[in-house]
């Protein structure tokens, strides 16, 4: 029985139906991501690289010709079984201009040089090609130690800019109240006070359920102008080469 929840559980983690409203404290987030993933995907094309692919969780959203995912080969908690290619974190393992597009979600943030991370997609990526890119704004600290950084909306376009890509459009994911409520079911999932895991679990779901509902139900209502926002989430060009 624990078995067959622990798969439903994970079943809903990044694509999240009207179950993850009862099951998932980060329910809005990832409905935020994926809903403008299968928004903007449909700009990749080609032979596509997803830097930091996990388990591909969005690679049904992409009409590529290939799909290849690189993952950083270290001793942490990776996805290495899904990943295509390993490489040490600072060259990737493709010659230049390999890819016609570039994914990569969630992963800027655990990289300590964003500039070598983004010279080396750029390397890789064609003139021209397609870059999608998310980076969180508002959320807790992940994956200690290796959380090194959050974005402003133009810190990001600015890092992008300096090498060698053109935004073409932005949006913010999961705005201003909608925002605030997700930190607060995302701190109480996490919150430990008592000794009793299950008890926590439960006194988080009795506060999360009716949350994850209004959010259900105001998601669409949401204005995209908040300066309150869980993530950035970025299409963008490469214009030019940056010499490495």
């Amino acid at each position: 029985m624990f078995e067959k929840l622990k798969l439903l559980y994970k079943g809903e983690e990044f694509n999240p139906g009207l179950i993850g409203v009862f099951i998932r404290p980060d329910y809005l987030l990832r409905k935020g991501l994926y809903k403008a993933f299968s928004e903007l995907a449909v700009n990749l094309d080609g032979k596509l690289l997803d830097v930091g692919c996990g388990t591909k969780p969005y690679k049904s959203l992409c009409n590529v010709s290939e799909y290849i995912g690189l993952e950083i080969d270290d001793k942490g908690d990776r996805h290495h079984d899904y990943a295509d290619e390993l490489y040490d974190g600072k060259r990737m393992p493709f010659i230049d201009e390999s890819f016609d597009s570039v994914f990569s979600s969630e992963v800027l943030e655990h990289v300590f040089d964003p500039n070598d991370f983004l010279r080396e997609v750029n390397r890789v990526t064609k003139d021209g090609g397609s870059l999608l890119l998310s980076v969180p704004f508002l959320y807790r600290e992940h994956e200690q130690p290796y959380d090194f950084g959050r974005y402003t909306s133009f810190g990001l376009k600015h890092i992008l800019h300096q090498n060698g890509f053109k935004v073409v459009e932005h949006r913010k994911s999961v705005h201003g109240i909608l925002a605030i409520l997700q930190l607060l079911i995302i701190y109480l999932a996490n919150l430990n006070i008592s000794k009793n895991k299950y008890f926590d679990l439960a006194l988080a779901l009795v506060f999360m359920i009716p949350i994850n509902i209004a959010g259900y139900l105001l998601f669409k209502l949401q204005s995209r102008d908040s300066d309150i926002y869980l993530n950035n989430i970025i299409l963008a060009e490469k214009i030019k080469n940056i010499k490495n």
